[in-house]
């Protein structure tokens, strides 16, 4: 008698908790009147890059590199120089109105403030796109485009660290983009199931109340992995095996599913409290490794990883359970054509 499961289970749910970063909503007071003024770059030659559009030349996009006696006269390099400053800045920013925050998060809340709609949003508010210099015959269409609007932006932060500082860049970011970074983190909160925190000047971190120490996770803290793994597999009806070994915590890696004995069931533990290990099989290929005090909590475990394996990712926060379904889960299971 052998200690193999097969498992075929319910279909997925098809509804998601959507993780895709919108754009914030940042306030800057009564008629906006907190929103920084436009610094002015001094350099004219710099100046007149920065609002030049590469249509206006249209020179040729393969070539490797310029002739140092011809240099590309756009606005790309300064676009590429101003989005690495810009990622810089904004990094440094939430570090430091957020310094508990973790990276994951903070991630997210920076996606957010740098992404193109922002940055094109910014870049229509200090009027840039009226100053871009282009070809004629496409002056509407690249006007109007979120994406040459943000680059534009970036093209100005770029051009404005070349004429003066970082200093100066980051003294103008900052200003800028305090309320961008709250409203993201407020966004980010109520994803991760979280309220709001309170509008307002961000407290010294002195006065932050300090954090309760975090309840140790029970055996059973990974239920529902198990679960949400047994729907995700229903997609491409996969076969799942279940193989459980007593030989080192994570199975028999040398062994057929077949040669595992019924009695050979728990690792290292004592009649009172054993310790299970177990190996989860999708198709024959080794996706996931578990133990535990029971069978559950093992499988959980298991199932844990062989969710990292097919891109799923899982937030326990408190009571609620946030999952993001990467695009590799769409495309490494399909449906059997049998």
């Amino acid at each position: 008698m052998s200690t193999l499961q097969c498992v075929y289970p319910a279909p997925v749910p098809r509804s998601y908790i959507s993780l895709i970063p919108v754009s914030p909503r940042p306030d800057f007071g009564p008629n906006g009147e907190g929103f920084p003024a436009l610094p002015q770059i001094v350099s004219e030659d710099i100046r007149t890059r920065v609002f030049t559009h590469r249509s206006l030349f249209a020179r040729p996009t393969h070539i490797f590199e310029d002739h140092p006696d011809d240099p590309s006269p756009d606005n790309e390099k300064f676009e590429h120089l101003g989005d690495s400053v810009l990622g810089l800045v904004v990094t440094s920013l939430i570090l430091e109105m957020y310094p508990g925050l973790r990276v994951g998060p903070s991630t997210k809340v920076r996606a957010m403030i740098v992404g193109n709609q922002t940055l094109a949003e910014i870049s229509v508010k200090y009027k840039l796109p009226q100053q871009l210099r282009l070809h004629p015959a496409q002056a509407v269409t690249l006007c109007a485009s979120t994406n040459v609007q943000a680059d534009l932006f970036e093209s100005f932060i770029g051009g404005l660290y070349t004429d003066q500082s970082l200093e100066s860049v980051q003294a103008w970011l900052n200003v800028l983009f305090r309320p961008y970074a709250r409203a993201a983190y407020d966004v980010v909160r109520t994803q991760h199931g979280l309220p709001p925190v309170s509008a307002g000047p961000d407290p010294p971190v002195a006065d932050r109340p300090a954090p309760s120490p975090s309840p140790p996770l029970s055996p059973d803290s990974t239920v529902g992995h198990l679960a949400l793994f047994n729907q995700h597999l229903q997609k491409g009806m996969q076969r799942v095996e279940w193989v459980y070994s007593d030989n080192h915590p994570f199975g028999m890696d040398n062994a057929s599913a077949g040669d595992v004995s019924p009695d050979a069931f728990a690792f290292r533990g004592t009649k009172t409290t054993p310790v299970w290990a177990v190996q989860v099989y999708v198709d024959g290929e080794v996706f996931g490794r578990g133990r535990g005090n029971t069978k559950k909590a093992a499988r959980n475990e298991a199932a844990k990883q062989g969710l990292t394996r097919l891109g799923v990712t899982v937030w326990c926060v408190g009571s609620l359970i946030m999952v993001h379904y990467a695009l590799i889960t769409e495309s490494r299971f399909r449906p059997s054509s049998t």
